[in-house]
């Protein structure tokens, strides 16, 4: 009976790293940011659709997770025989939306908070007033093992750096569609530090994680 219960436990283990394995698996990685893609004269000019395209957030800490959307304000993308050429986007972050909490129940503290619009709380997370904007510029694309990857500099509070992550591209007539599979970067790349255990040492279990979970869809129609 002992043996059967170690070995037990050592499946439930092996399970719970498999499982752990998965959920990393589009973790991206922050590096210095790169020369930006330019596009070849040929290439077909997509502008994209605001009110068509925007970001879904995840964050989380020990009690729970919260989700959001930021939108995408304005981009282009060129793309010559299917293939993105180059390319890039301004995020608003004064759009900066929480999904899982109602009026009155919290959510408009938590964008509040988050945008720091609370006068003792402006630099804890994204500072709107004094970055009302982020970027994304596309530096390269490639195939690697059979999905699309998309690489390009992020600028989120006046940092620049570079991630890749998959992404799912159609054309069909004047319009193209970029969507993304679920990824997740380190805020703590960008300088967004408050609540993380990695900066701070006497937090206990009062942190939030620094991975935020982000999907991106981009819908654009020929410019």
């Amino acid at each position: 009976m002992k043996i059967f219960s170690n070995f037990a436990v050592i499946l439930a283990l092996v399970a719970f790293t498999t499982a752990c394995k998965k959920e990393k698996k589009n973790e991206t990685t922050a590096t210095e940011a790169e020369v930006v893609a330019e596009a070849p004269v040929a290439a077909v000019k997509y502008k994209a659709i605001p009110a068509e395209s925007t970001i879904e957030w995840k964050g989380s800490k020990p009690t729970g997770n919260h989700t959001g959307t930021v939108a995408i304000e304005s981009g282009t993308v060129s793309v010559k025989e299917g293939q993105i050429e180059s390319g890039s986007f301004i995020i608003d972050m004064n759009t900066i939306t929480v999904t899982d909490l109602k009026a009155g129940d919290g959510k408009e503290d938590l964008e509040a908070h988050l945008k720091g619009s609370v006068e003792d709380k402006k630099d804890h997370f994204f500072d709107v007033a004094k970055f009302p904007n982020a970027a994304f510029e596309i530096t390269e694309v490639k195939e690697a093992e059979g999905k699309t990857m998309l690489s390009g500099n992020l600028t989120l509070k006046g940092v620049k750096k570079n991630i890749s992550f998959p992404v799912t591209v159609t054309e069909e007539g004047d319009n193209f569609t970029l969507t993304s599979e679920p990824f997740t970067i380190n805020r703590t790349d960008w300088g967004v530090n408050y609540g993380s255990k990695s900066v701070f040492d006497n937090l206990g279990d009062k942190f939030i994680n620094d991975d935020i979970e982000l999907k991106i869809t981009l819908k654009a129609s020929k410019a």
